[in-house]
């Protein structure tokens, strides 16, 4: 009687079985409502585009002729408008560049520095993220939109909001320069919390 003969093959060097990606670029990109992880593959070989926003697929092509352009997507709570461009810039080298509401994302964060300020705090066991936006003076904490009552009071304004069960308000107060214009505190239950660099 003959054995069957099994043939075993050895299995180094040690091969993944994971999906082989095509990733080239990964932002992080801070909004109002949080920080957002924007990644994009691109298969020069295929031509395939894929932009992910915080893991999920927001846009998939196949079989792309052209392996230059652009690809427009939004991203957070308030829909904010970004765009990967797609550069080659020597042989079958490409660059991405990532741009939000129509300006690169360096400019973006520049100028978002001078139009909110953003506070993390730890409290109940729990990080909390809070970002002013100055010019509407809507606040949002760890991704959500607050409720807000504003006050003036003798030196300047404050807007009221509550996390959980601490009181909070952002005081908003000239700082008598002009090139310094209004200076905004984040207090929590009396205490002042240091703004976010």
């Amino acid at each position: 009687m003959l054995l069957p003969f099994i043939r075993t093959l050895p299995l180094f060097p040690p091969y993944s079985l994971e999906k082989m990606t095509d990733l080239v670029a990964v932002w992080d990109v801070a909004l109002s409502d949080g920080v957002h992880k924007i990644e994009f593959e691109h298969g020069t070989t295929s031509g395939k585009r894929v932009v992910y926003v915080d893991g999920k697929e927001e846009i998939r092509k196949e079989w792309m002729f052209k392996l230059v352009g652009k690809e427009t997507f939004y991203v957070g709570a308030a829909k904010t408008k970004a765009t990967i461009n797609i550069d080659a810039i020597s042989g079958f080298a490409y660059e991405y560049t990532l741009e939000i509401n129509g300006r690169s994302l360096k400019k973006y964060m520049e100028n978002r520095s001078k139009t909110t300020n953003t506070w993390i705090l730890h409290m109940d066991g729990e990080n909390f993220r809070v970002v002013l936006e100055k010019d509407t003076m809507d606040v949002w904490c760890n991704g959500k939109k607050m409720e807000t009552a504003g006050e003036f009071v003798d030196d300047g304004t404050e807007t009221h909001f509550s996390i959980g069960n601490h009181d909070c308000y952002i005081k908003a107060v000239s700082s008598g320069k002009r090139k310094e214009g209004i200076i905004h505190t984040l207090i929590v239950d009396n205490r002042e919390i240091p703004e976010t660099a």
